[in-house]
């Protein structure tokens, strides 16, 4: 199975396109700086640059992984690779493998089944990092169910897009 690379980059836009919407003063953006303690001239002190340069990076490294959690037929080279004759497609288990994609290549490859995972992604995963690290930085859970909806809205977006950009 081939990784989409468009796929992936296209996704990991979506956090910074969110993000400037869940953020917006107008949406979630008031909350946020309340709970957080951040204030507009605390804002304009940030080197924009190289804050979204590294959300972008960050983004990447997360549509990566969103991929893998994902695409199920990912994961048939990661239970063969051990196999002798994994990587030539004429041997038994590249034939195998070909027979198996053909199949069963397109299953789970929709919107609603990335949209799943990017539900658990969020709610298994982001929320328990966010309530830890806010738990010991003394924060209140407002600013942790804050960041819980934007990234439980990332994750389903670039979950769903991954899923079904074949």
């Amino acid at each position: 199975m081939e990784t989409n690379w468009i796929a992936i980059l296209v996704s990991a836009l979506i956090p910074l396109i969110v993000g400037g919407i869940w953020y917006n003063p107008k949406v979630m953006g008031k909350v946020w700086m309340e709970s957080s303690g951040m204030t507009e001239e605390m804002i304009k002190t940030g080197n924009m640059a190289r804050i979204f340069g590294l959300t972008l990076l960050f983004s990447i490294l997360l549509a990566v992984f969103m991929n893998v959690w994902v695409v199920h037929q990912i994961h048939i080279n990661s239970i063969l690779m051990n196999e002798p004759g994994f990587g030539d497609p004429n041997s038994e288990i590249g034939l195998y493998i070909s027979d198996f994609m053909a199949k069963y290549g397109q299953n789970f490859r929709t919107f609603s089944h990335g949209a799943v995972h990017g539900i658990l992604a969020a709610l298994m995963f982001a929320f328990p990092l966010l309530a830890i690290n806010a738990q010991f930085e003394r924060r209140s859970w407002k600013y942790i169910l804050v960041h819980l909806g934007y990234w439980l809205i990332t994750l389903i977006l670039m979950g769903g897009l991954i899923a079904a950009w074949v």
